[in-house]
């Protein structure tokens, strides 16, 4: 399982919580994994917008709101892509059998509304809410804010 969405996510709350700008080795030592996997991430959400640094400055800044960032945005600029397509069908049916020959069109219909549900609820949920749930839990705990 690929761990470049989760892993985008931790930098980014990171990121929008940490008042001084974080480098891809404060990231990493957060994340638990090497600076060089962290700036691969760090790059495509900035290709993407997300995210920006300035030249003799280190360190990251969000481009974007906490609460304008949607998690389908993260999930489509870390993998890539603009479509969500999380299954694919195994080819070469034997059309001579009944399951083989409707396998195709009954499990692509099935495969596009699960997709569909994940990217309503990618949709619908923002790094400020991820940011939120964090607050909520060291509030509970008495534990305070997760700035650095």
């Amino acid at each position: 399982m690929d761990t470049r969405f989760s892993s985008a996510i931790h930098a980014l709350i990171l990121i929008a919580a940490s008042e001084k700008p974080m480098t891809s080795e404060d990231i990493a030592g957060s994340v638990g994994t090497n600076a060089s996997y962290i700036r691969k991430i760090i790059g495509s959400l900035k290709k993407k917008g997300i995210i920006e640094s300035h030249r003799g400055i280190s360190g990251y800044a969000l481009k974007l709101k906490a609460e304008d960032l949607t998690l389908l945005q993260i999930y489509q600029a870390v993998n890539e892509i603009e479509a969500i397509c999380l299954f694919d069908l195994h080819q070469n049916s034997n059309d001579k059998c009944i399951v083989g020959r409707h396998i195709k069109s009954v499990l692509t219909e099935m495969f596009m509304e699960m997709d569909e549900a994940i990217i309503l609820a990618l949709s619908g949920k923002t790094l400020a809410d991820c940011i939120g749930s964090i607050q909520r839990r060291l509030d509970a705990a008495g534990n305070g804010c997760p700035r650095e």
